[in-house]
């Protein structure tokens, strides 16, 4: 196999929707028919040009109708102590329209924000300032696609990591180990190698900490308080030499002085870390699970995570990011049809993936803030109820099915298997959440779109149930069916007790007459049909 070797062959429908349910939260069927028929490469360049569309979104605003600065942002006026919860909801709805709404323009940006967010653990209910989150947020989304090492940095210095990680406490006659031991060990070089070996010492957690004394985040939760950041107080810092063990080759860096000393320190602490052996792979093995298969063998990683973490810290690529993503998703093993189908759609992939996939359109942010929130916080509640709550993981590991053995198939549980197909089931009897939009499927205007020449029963054949399926299940499952399965659903499912060739005549019957009445004669039979492949396991894996 030939592992890391471009894909040259032009994408099949089936291939095009593989990469865009793995690069995005889940594809729309026209964003699938553009990708169609073009190389990895052309498709793969499209996602990192769109990066450009939505990299710079408007704020969040206020989506309380009864507030007196509805429709209105929130983040450049004063801290609202009050409704510091609140705020970090409309935050958190504001990330879910960015996740479901590409105006067409798939971008590779949301999915890996949200994979840095998953890496790069803060959480609202620690730090309790949604200024804080948003800047956080905002940082990985800058930075996300560029050089890791700048990453780390800024990540490191950050308000937000600083509260989490307890770095405000962390000063030299009391340092506090937090969060150089999570640097080390989730962060960067991982706590031991694939042999099952540490990767450093002890000591060397004591050591980063002292590195790291000195930093403070301003205006945390401060009613009132316009400004927020970071600074370096120097009395706070250890300005004596630090000496890291042999996992870092004896490394010692520098004790320093004065404004700059924190931002040196740790400047060297970084090029320390990532120049570890294990550093690039364990990163390329965290980008692999997410966009590839959560199952690292040793074949996978001694041809596909070595090699790759090799171009990672080449010095032509000096750990950027970009080109190792679109080295992995252009290439062979991506597209191995034994990586099709092979993790379980996290709650994210399958409730915004399922509004994308039955294009739901997204309600402007801005301008229609009210039933953009109608569209985003039930998704939002959704999706915790399935155990995913992003910046709010329930531990600094991240979500669990993220980083235990077993990963993605840890999304499926006893509690979560009967909210997943709740969840599909909520597309099946259509509502208008507000003015102008409805959340479900409409199953009679597709029908209908689908029958040529509607009103003419005697001059145009009725569509078979055998095609209805077919659209039907078009897209919705990562792998195809076997006939066994598609005759099973159309003949015990979709037409129960009935034959086939009920379908056409109850169809035609509403064609001559369209009335609740025909109607009622066979569109339950689009509804259980839907119902049930929404409840599959071959829908829960992508």
């Amino acid at each position: 196999m030939p592992y890391l070797d471009k894909y040259n062959a032009v994408l099949t429908s089936k291939q095009a929707a593989h990469l865009l349910r793995r690069a995005t939260f889940g594809p729309t069927p026209q964003e699938i028919t553009k990708f169609t028929g073009i190389t990895a490469e052309e498709a793969v360049n499209r996602l990192f040009n769109n990066v450009a569309l939505t990299a710079t979104p408007p704020p969040p605003v206020v989506m309380d109708e009864n507030s007196a600065i509805a429709g209105k942002t929130f983040l450049d006026k004063p801290f609202d102590y009050d409704r510091r919860f609140e705020y970090s909801y409309y935050l958190k709805f504001w990330w879910i329209g960015l996740m479901a709404e590409q105006n067409g323009n798939p971008s590779i940006l949301e999915k890996l924000t949200a994979f840095w967010q998953n890496h790069f653990v803060t959480t609202h209910k620690v730090v309790e300032d949604y200024r804080y989150l948003y800047r956080y947020l905002m940082l990985l989304r800058d930075k996300g696609l560029g050089s890791f090492k700048t990453l780390a940095i800024e990540v490191t210095k950050d308000p937000s990591m600083l509260v989490y990680q307890n770095g405000n406490e962390n000063e030299k006659d009391h340092p506090n180990e937090n969060y150089g031991r999570e640097l080390q060990e989730l962060f960067t070089v991982g706590q031991r190698n694939k042999a099952d070996q540490p990767n450093y010492t002890e000591n060397d957690v004591k050591e980063a900490a002292r590195v790291l004394t000195g930093w403070q985040a301003v205006n945390q939760y401060v009613n009132g308080s316009t400004t927020i950041g970071t600074v370096f107080k120097n009395e706070r810092h250890d300005t004596t030499d630090k000496t890291f063990s042999q996992y870092y080759n004896n490394k010692v860096i520098k004790g320093r002085s004065g404004p700059d000393a924190g931002n040196d320190e740790i400047a060297d602490l970084i090029d320390m870390m990532v120049a570890h052996p294990e550093s690039p792979k364990f990163i390329c093995r965290k980008l692999y699970r997410w966009y590839v298969n959560t199952n690292v063998t040793d074949e996978i990683e001694n041809n596909v995570i070595i090699p790759l973490a090799a171009f990672f810290s080449s010095s032509a690529n000096n750990f950027a990011i970009a080109p190792v993503l679109r080295k992995l998703l252009t290439s062979e093993i991506f597209f191995s049809s034994s990586n099709v189908g092979a993790i379980v759609k996290s709650p994210a992939e399958l409730a915004i993936g399922s509004l994308r996939l039955f294009n739901h359109k997204v309600p402007d942010p801005v301008k229609e803030y009210a039933a953009f929130r109608s569209y985003t916080q039930p998704t939002y509640w959704r999706m915790v109820e399935m155990q995913l709550d992003f910046l709010d993981q329930p531990l600094v590991f991240g979500s669990l099915p993220y980083y235990q053995t077993g990963y993605s198939m840890n999304w499926i549980n006893a509690s979560t298997i009967g909210m997943r197909r709740k969840m599909g089931e909520t597309f099946i009897y259509p509502y208008p959440y507000h003015a102008g939009y409805t959340y479900g499927i409409d199953f009679l205007s597709w029908v209908v779109s689908l029958q040529p020449n509607f009103s003419d029963v005697a001059g145009t054949p009725c569509i078979t149930c055998e095609f209805v399926f077919e659209e039907m299940s078009k897209n919705l499952f990562a792998n195809d069916l076997f006939q066994s399965q598609k005759d099973f659903l159309i003949d015990k499912i979709m037409m129960q007790t009935s034959s086939r060739s009920s379908w056409i005549y109850e169809f035609n019957a509403y064609r001559r007459n369209p009335s609740e009445t025909t109607k009622a004669n066979f569109y339950w039979r689009l509804q259980v049909l839907m119902k049930y492949m929404l409840g599959m396991a071959e829908f829960q894996v992508f």
